[in-house]
């Protein structure tokens, strides 16, 4: 029991005296609670949502009156056209259009002559927790504008904004990969901080080997990875549950290169701020968990605090997952392609510059 005792106190003061360790394992939980307190707490921000009336009537402008009258919704109005282009460019979260006939439904409906009248709401399920969201909202909105006490008047008609045949798993697919690859490039931190303090880096640069060669054989094993968990993602998804990946796989290969790039660079930036293993564990987790909740993967950015939209739109994993569903099922763009692409070359380039910098061998 006395050496038991005695080994304990010592891990415990080895333990005390890595500050960094002491600081991601005790402090950072902390962080966590105030962050995603003020994320199920503090979420104030509209829902944007297309409207599209076409039926001119006295109801559908008391529809109209209905939805305006609800805090949390933002009316964009419009032609059906018009609101359905603006919901592919990502700028609502889903389209209310009111049929033509729709006042007419409603007397019927009311009169106990006709089935309920239908407004069709459009939706997203390539981006699944947002069209959920909007499905749920509309359907409490409609519940209010129906007569209380008597079979509603109003039912949402639900529609998805793609037109390809595409089963719901295949809009997971996308985020599942983007998140895969995040994890892929971040944790690459951690057996290069347990390499330096065994060492192992030291030898290495004192051998004829250049740096770069280091650095790039370990690119090059995560791209190989990365290349054997598409090749799983998308295998598996499509022979188990019959997923349809509708767009170019050259484009989805690029893109899975781009974003592992991007995240190994990402996790050279821990190594060279990280001083021993378990510090690295603690940087890792710091960084994997706000880019996995802060960047749409589970669920919609617009109910978040307005604050925390600014922090979505400048991480990674936000572009590579939005940059996948559009190439890969043809999803509503968080951002045009062409700027996930330059935002992931551009966090490359800038944490590449930053371990170049401050990365050290031993």
């Amino acid at each position: 029991m006395r050496a038991l005792r005695s080994l304990t106190l010592a891990n415990i003061r080895s333990y005390l005296r890595d500050r960094q360790a002491l600081f991601w394992t005790l402090a950072f939980p902390l962080v966590f609670i105030f962050l995603f307190g003020s994320i199920f707490s503090g979420g104030t921000s509209k829902t944007k949502l297309g409207w599209a009336d076409e039926d001119g009537s006295p109801a559908s402008m008391a529809l109209h009156g209905v939805f305006t009258s609800v805090p949390l919704v933002e009316l964009v109005e419009g032609s059906r056209d018009d609101v359905l282009a603006k919901m592919q460019r990502g700028d609502v979260s889903g389209v209310v259009v009111v049929p033509k006939g729709y006042g007419e439904a409603v007397a019927r409906a009311q009169a106990g002559a006709g089935a309920p009248a239908q407004v069709t709401v459009f939706t997203d399920p390539s981006q699944q927790s947002q069209a959920g969201a909007v499905k749920g909202l509309v359907a409490g909105i409609l519940a209010q504008a129906s007569l209380v006490g008597r079979p509603p008047a109003v039912i949402p008609d639900l529609r998805d904004l793609q037109t390809q045949d595409l089963n719901a798993v295949s809009y997971l697919v996308p985020s599942i990969l983007g998140m895969a690859l995040m994890q892929l490039g971040v944790f690459s931190a951690i057996p290069l901080v347990a390499d330096r303090e065994k060492l192992i880096l030291k030898r290495l640069s004192a051998t004829p080997l250049r740096r770069w060669q280091l650095v790039g054989s370990n690119i090059v094993m995560r791209l190989l990875i990365g290349v054997v968990q598409m090749s799983l993602i998308v295998g598996i998804g499509a022979a188990v549950f019959g997923v349809k990946i509708t767009g170019n796989i050259p484009a989805i290969a690029g893109l899975a290169a781009l974003g592992a790039v991007a995240f190994t660079s990402l996790g050279y930036v821990i190594a060279s701020f990280a001083k021993t293993e378990d510090a690295a564990n603690g940087m890792t987790s710091a960084v994997q968990f706000p880019l996995m909740f802060l960047s749409g993967t589970f669920w919609p950015i617009a109910i978040m605090p307005a604050p925390l939209h600014a922090v979505a739109h400048v991480m990674p994993l936000t572009y590579l997952s939005d940059a996948m569903r559009q190439v890969m099922v043809n999803g509503a763009a968080f951002s045009p392609l062409w700027l996930c692409v330059a935002v992931l070359v551009g966090w490359t380039v800038a944490c590449f510059g930053i371990a170049a910098r401050f990365f050290r061998w031993q």
